[in-house]
């Protein structure tokens, strides 16, 4: 498998990792510009820049890059007879480009209704990959939704249960029962995930929380972590308004994350 053909496998694992590209090479080093290396997030590597010191030097900067989600330039001494950088005497030095290969966002949309379908475009416009879960046939479907990533037509709360996220997830529940609701919450709430929200109104959000917090454990702490009531306030009115709404704040979260 090429390196090329990994950093997709990676991506549709939903793996992160840092591509090392060697951007200079002067003197009497181990590898020429344009060599290149994997890191994934457990220290995996694919491909070389060199090996020795210098190159679990900079794997330990890929790491500290993943971190940050920034890229950014690193430079060490081949000649370092002094041992104040790499400790390594083949003369030279090298240049490295540190590039993190970070998770797609991935939008879960539980329930497929009227205010789903207008997310779903927006999405779309977006360039945010979406699934919807919906149990009803007729609201999850691919005539409905075209352009989903995935379409799951199965009882929301035993996907939610199921589901694996990542802290690059988004969730939105918009689902047409209340208890729907209450069921998904209390199996994403113990998951990993960027944003979790929920629609509803105040007197829903107090007895989905009151259920959450008696019969499941959960603390205040752990609510804070939902939005509800859903969106930014915009004073949206129409399934489109508050599809719109909704989005807004997915894209804050999202550039505040970032």
């Amino acid at each position: 498998m090429s390196l090329f053909q990994k950093i997709i496998q990676l991506q549709k694992e939903k793996k992160q990792a840092v591509l090392i590209t060697v951007i200079s090479a002067k003197g009497s080093v181990p590898r020429v510009a344009g060599s290149k290396m994997l890191v994934q997030q457990d220290g995996t590597i694919h491909g070389t820049i060199g090996g020795g010191a210098v190159e679990k030097i900079v794997i330990d900067e890929a790491l500290q890059t993943l971190h940050s989600g920034k890229p950014r330039i690193v430079k060490h001494d081949l000649d370092d007879k002094n041992g104040a950088d790499t400790g390594m005497v083949c003369g030279g030095n090298m240049e490295f480009f540190l590039e993190p290969l970070l998770s797609a966002e991935k939008l879960y949309i539980f329930g497929g209704g009227h205010i789903a379908l207008h997310l779903s475009r927006l999405a779309e416009i977006m360039d945010w990959p979406f699934v919807v879960i919906d149990d009803r046939s007729e609201f999850c479907n691919p005539q409905r939704f075209p352009d989903a990533a995935e379409l799951y037509n199965e009882a929301p709360a035993a996907f939610a249960e199921k589901v694996t996220l990542t802290d690059t997830d988004y969730v939105v529940v918009i689902t047409h029962g209340h208890e729907y609701d209450y069921e998904i919450l209390k199996h994403i709430l113990k998951k990993k995930f960027a944003y979790l929200g929920m629609i509803g109104s105040k007197v829903k959000r107090r007895d989905i929380y009151g259920k959450l917090t008696e019969n499941n454990g959960f603390t205040e702490k752990d609510l804070q972590k939902i939005h509800s009531p859903i969106g930014l306030k915009i004073g949206g009115e129409t399934p489109q308004e508050i599809a719109l709404s909704i989005m807004a704040e997915l894209i804050q979260i999202k550039n505040d994350k970032n």
